[in-house]
């Protein structure tokens, strides 16, 4: 089991959007186990492969104790207007903002075998599903943030012992 030290506000790699994978790379294989062994730390819902140090389009979920992951994911529907919901990053520690985010979403994706893979929900799913694809475009969800809140959050930033 190998679980990856995150990456943390500043790192580059976490501003770098993700390049597609090969899902039949052994390369790919052994990113997946890491970022599922990663994802399992208590507390952890997902976790974006630039967090643990590749710009490469693979993420990694345990949510409502389903275990899973998706290469080369998009977007394909939202559903909903957006809610602010509480949010934290684990790429931003022990820090959470009001952050907007549509009620539904469904993802697009492949597994290592190449077949089409759908991950779709409400709830922490879709608040998961929508932080996890702004992770491989390189954006954190600070980004996300309304105006004021992201004054706040980036003072937040600013004065935590980690940054």
């Amino acid at each position: 089991m190998t679980v990856r030290e995150i990456r943390v506000f500043g790192d580059p790699v976490l501003r770098t959007k993700a390049d597609p994978v090969d899902p039949a790379s052994p390369a790919t294989a052994a990113l997946v186990q890491d970022l599922l062994d990663t994802v399992q730390v208590p507390g952890r819902a997902g976790v974006a492969a630039c967090q643990i140090g590749t710009a490469q389009a693979a993420f990694s979920f345990l949510v409502d104790g389903r275990l899973g992951y998706v290469l080369n994911p998009r977007i394909d529907e939202v559903r909903g207007e957006p809610e602010l919901v509480d949010e934290g990053c684990l790429s931003v520690p022990d820090l959470g903002f009001p952050t907007p985010r549509h009620p539904w979403c469904r993802v697009i994706g492949v597994d290592l075998d190449g077949a089409e893979l759908v991950l779709e929900g409400e709830g922490l799913m879709a608040q998961m599903l929508q932080h996890e694809m702004a992770h491989l475009d390189g954006k954190l969800y600070l980004q996300a943030l309304e105006r004021g809140t992201r004054a706040v959050a980036m003072e937040a930033v600013r004065n935590a012992p980690w940054y």
